[in-house]
Parts: C-alpha cells; structure tokens; sequence
C-alpha cells in the first residue's frame, strides 16, 4: 500500500518560478482592475500569481482560469492532521480553476481550488498545491481598492481572513 503524503497548511511560496507569464490589463472600473494573467509551459501558477500580487499592488484580489497542466498536487484537508493530504494529478486539463489573493504577515497569500480532468474523463479536485503549466493557462484577475488580511486560526492552523 502507497504511503499518504501530507503538507503543511503554510507552504513558502519560491517566488520567480513563472518566468514566462504575460500580464494583459482588460478594464478598470473605478478602482477596480481586471487582468488576463497568461502563464506558458512550465511556469508554476501559484508564484506567477503571487509575483504578480506583489508587483501590481495587489491588495486583495478574486481570479477564475482554466489551462493545462504538465503536473499538477492538489490537497484534501485532513481535519484530524490539520495538513494536506497530497493528491497526485499529474498531466491534466485543468477545467476549474478558482480562488483568491490576499496578505498574511507582509506577504501575499494565493488559496486557490482546481477541478481536473484525466486521461479518460475522471476527474479530481482539491486545494491547489502546485502547478506546472502544460502548453498553456489563462487567469481572468479581478483586483479589489481593499487590503484583506489573514491571520492564523488557532483551532485548525490555517489563514483565516479577518
């Protein structure tokens, strides 16, 4: 039997890791902007999207996407461990993609869900951990005027916003 493999619920972030992101302005409202956050084979999303936040002053943000993946981690929140149990994807076709930008202690904080598709049409979800872009992965990014912070909760170890 294959061993579980869990992660904490405060995972540094290497920042840089999306080396060939492309950042396209849609529309500004008020003070309200709306971008297309295009990633390319290989960037990892979750430090593309937190470069991003740090370099367009970001301060809270809700983004929607869907692409491919050349590997892909998603988690279960295990309530008993208060980690993420690690859920292997692999290569797959990512058809939801989901979440929000907010800060924690000085830094940005992406919490996003997936849906994947596999080979065959299964399918999984859970709380992204990692992904590697396949040929390519386009997030829509809605930046909102108000600064939302997290702090971490003391029952279940994970960033709450305040």
């Amino acid at each position: 039997m294959e061993q579980e493999e869990y992660r904490s619920t405060s995972n540094e972030v290497k920042l840089g890791s999306a080396p060939t992101m492309k950042i396209k302005l849609l529309s500004t409202i008020g003070e309200v902007r709306t971008y297309m956050v295009i990633f390319f084979k290989e960037d990892e999303v979750v430090s593309g999207l937190t470069d991003f936040a740090l370099n367009y002053d970001v301060k809270s943000a809700h983004f929607h996407g869907i692409g491919s993946a050349f590997s892909l981690e998603l988690g279960w929140f295990d309530f008993d461990r208060l980690e993420y149990q690690v859920i292997p994807v692999g290569i797959a076709e990512v058809t939801s993609f989901m979440g929000n930008i907010t800060w924690m202690d000085g830094k940005p904080v992406v919490h996003a869900h997936a849906t994947a598709s596999l080979r065959g049409g299964d399918v999984k979800g859970g709380h992204l951990l990692t992904l590697k872009v396949g040929p390519t992965f386009e997030v829509i990014v809605t930046v909102e005027p108000t600064l939302l912070n997290k702090k971490i909760d003391g029952e279940f170890h994970a960033g709450m916003i305040v």
